[in-house]
């Protein structure tokens, strides 16, 4: 077949000096420029040994005098001019271009490029594509350039989004953030070796609150595995733990099965999936095979309760007088039925910290958050219950749900039920169907009192404290009760809240109000730095699905979280991510040196060392403010939630007055 010859200019007339080679790239061609003994050549750049730069290498004359281009990984050795290795094998060597001087420059000959050849890793990612798989973040690499690429394939033609981030932590956790806002899976993309093993905290973090989560790691050569090459771990055994699945993608595996197998374990068991993509596999050609999609292999997940345990669950329900309804995380997409059970019952609410959000704290059936991040009107209601009806919750010992009360709880999975210790009436089922059920025998009269007067009183007697702490004054910086509350008139009643963990966190779960907003938190692992990469996971899901369009992104840490990850300011400003970080500035680890002091230890090295955070944003190109009064707080957060891009707010906090 006939193919068509074209010359590029490669290098200027005198810019490569004589005995020296670099690396030109033609197209996406990568070649090795020569200039030896006032000759001119041009030859494929990768070494066929494990792929080194040759364009990186040096011309150096060998024992016997004969001058040799030399690989910089191994030192493989080639003629400079002709290719050929040692020995003048006519079927060995590297591939030759033909190269002119003239007298504009140094030209190279090509052949225009062939139509791109379909590889495994493009029938995996379309696959992933037909599972739902809408977002991508990552950083590219050397072992994973291959799959890089097939997924480049995929943004290019509008079916991924990609965010390249700056450490593969921060992708774990937008991941999480991610997938706890939409439900849906995202995937973070990472090397071999440490690149892989620095997911680990994020995937731990998506693991233990059941967040689904793809995790695609690059991996060495085959021919490599074991020895001991650079960068080259077991990644099956050290994912072992953090994930429900794992596999290598191997030459001979089924590519778009072994994609398939990933998704749906992400998505039905709500966990991380794993797929380890050895370097040579990544590239291998497809022939015919098709991808994947999710017909056929999925069915309902709604489970019906059992009809005895749900009778009676029912007769308790009825007999209450004082039932308290604690709200879990995992109620989160039956909240409609279960504010209506609430409303029946004249009953008072609770969440869980996870949980917070999910009913509005200014609907009258809300009590607060119940815990150690909660308000005295959460514990009062819970000491006066008679029958706690646990709905989605897992019964952390944050939250302290009282097991001598008597407890009636709802899960949709087995092992949740009775977890820590028994309970009354365990019903398995999905909560939604369960609760309706519910309401659709409940007779119109029971024997629940109406509870609605006595919860508005707390409420009163809650924020008329909460006033009383806005004046609290120790010359110290401004105090948490203050930045909560301007943060709950200044934020959008849809907005999504990303938050931290420490003094700030539990301030936000005492003294923030919500309305509509959706809550995010690293919440069983408890992790330090959650928030902003968690904001960019949800800023991302907002993006992606019409049903979360137009929210807000705010996150809220201390200084302490914000410094784990603070270089992904970089990040919201290079993809212009309209996220807003409200970060409570103490100058130190707050919750632990109240924690010292606490178990009677002298407070050591909790002080942090800190830059101007408004300058640093500013810096990075975000919107930077600094507040060190109260007084300050209204118009700086109004105007940064107002920028359409990223911002952030920095104040001065007593870390006293939380």
């Amino acid at each position: 077949m006939a193919t068509t010859t074209t010359w590029h200019k490669v290098a200027e007339p005198n810019e490569l000096p004589d005995g020296r080679v670099k690396t030109v790239t033609v197209g996406t061609r990568s070649l090795a420029l020569v200039h030896f003994e006032g000759q001119y050549s041009a030859m494929d750049n990768r070494c066929p040994h494990q792929g080194g730069p040759l364009g990186e290498g040096s011309i150096e004359r060998g024992v016997e005098g004969q001058c040799w281009l030399r690989c910089p990984w191994h030192g493989w050795d080639f003629d400079p001019l002709t290719g050929k290795p040692p020995g003048g094998h006519e079927d060995a060597g590297q591939e030759l271009y033909a190269t002119e001087l003239r007298d504009d420059g140094v030209y190279v000959a090509v052949e225009e490029e062939v139509a791109h050849i379909r590889t495994v890793t493009d029938v995996m990612a379309e696959t992933m594509v037909n599972w739902g798989v809408k977002r991508i973040f990552g950083m590219v690499g050397h072992s994973n350039l291959g799959l890089a690429d097939a997924l480049r394939r995929q943004t290019v033609d509008g079916n991924m989004s990609y965010v390249g981030i700056r450490h593969e932590g921060a992708a774990a956790f937008a991941c999480s953030g991610y997938a706890k806002l939409s439900g849906r899976p995202a995937a973070c993309l990472t090397i071999a070796g440490p690149g892989a093993t620095n997911l680990m905290t994020g995937l731990w973090d998506a693991k233990v609150d059941r967040a689904p989560v793809l995790a695609l790691t690059g991996q060495v050569q085959t021919q490599v595995f074991g020895p001991g090459a650079f960068q080259d771990i077991d990644l099956h055994s050290a994912f072992e733990a953090v994930t429900r699945f794992s596999q290598a993608v191997l030459p001979s595996s089924d590519h778009a099965e072994l994609a398939s197998l990933a998704c749906k374990n992400a998505i039905v068991e709500r966990d991380v999936a794993h797929l380890i993509f050895p370097d040579d596999v990544q590239t291998l050609p497809a022939g015919d095979a098709a991808a994947q999609t999710p017909k056929g292999r999925l069915g309902a997940m709604g489970l019906a309760p059992d009809e005895a345990a749900n009778a009676r669950a029912l007769e308790a329900i009825q007999q209450a007088r004082r039932p308290l309804i604690v709200v879990g995380y995992g109620a989160r997409e039956a909240m409609d039925v279960v504010v209506e059970l609430a409303e029946r019952l004249h009953a008072p609410v609770v969440t869980t910290f996870k949980a917070k959000g999910q009913i509005s704290d200014h609907h009258p059936n809300a009590a607060g958050v119940l815990g150690r991040s909660g308000t005295p009107i959460a514990s009062w209601f819970m000491a006066e219950s008679d029958l706690i009806v646990a709905l989605g919750s897992s019964f952390s010992n944050h939250t302290g749900i009282e097991k001598k009360k008597p407890i009636l709880q709802v899960d949709f999975e087995a092992m949740q039920l009775g977890k820590f210790h028994p309970v009354d009436y365990p019903v398995l089922g999905e909560i939604g169907r369960t609760v309706r059920s519910w309401l659709d025998e409940l007779p119109a009269e029971t024997a629940a009192e109406d509870q609605l007067a006595e919860l508005a009183e707390r409420w009163r007697a809650w924020r008329d404290e909460k006033a009383s702490r806005r004046g609290d004054d120790l010359g110290h910086g401004v105090n948490s009760a203050s930045v909560f509350d301007v943060l709950s008139k200044a934020a959008p009643a849809d907005a999504v809240l990303a938050v931290d963990v420490g003094n700030n966190t539990y301030s936000f779960g005492r003294y923030f109000e919500c309305r509509e907003q959706r809550v995010l938190m690293s919440g069983y692992l408890g992790s330090i730095g959650f928030s902003l990469p968690a904001a960019m996971g949800a800023w991302s899901a907002i993006q992606d699905f019409e049903d979360l369009r137009g929210r807000k992104v705010i996150s809220i840490s201390g200084d302490g979280g914000f410094g784990q990850y603070l270089a992904e300011l970089t990040t919201l400003v290079k993809y212009d991510m309209d996220i807003t970080h409200v970060l409570l500035h103490n100058g130190e680890l707050g919750k632990i040196s109240k924690e010292q002091r606490a178990g009677e230890w002298d407070v050591w090295e909790t002080d942090l060392h800190n830059p101007n955070f408004a300058d640093y944003a500013e810096l990075c190109g975000a919107k930077g403010t600094r507040v060190t009064e109260a007084r300050e707080l209204e118009s700086a957060l109004a105007a940064a939630i107002a920028h359409p891009g990223p911002a952030l707010v920095e104040i001065m906090t007593d870390a006293e007055l939380v």
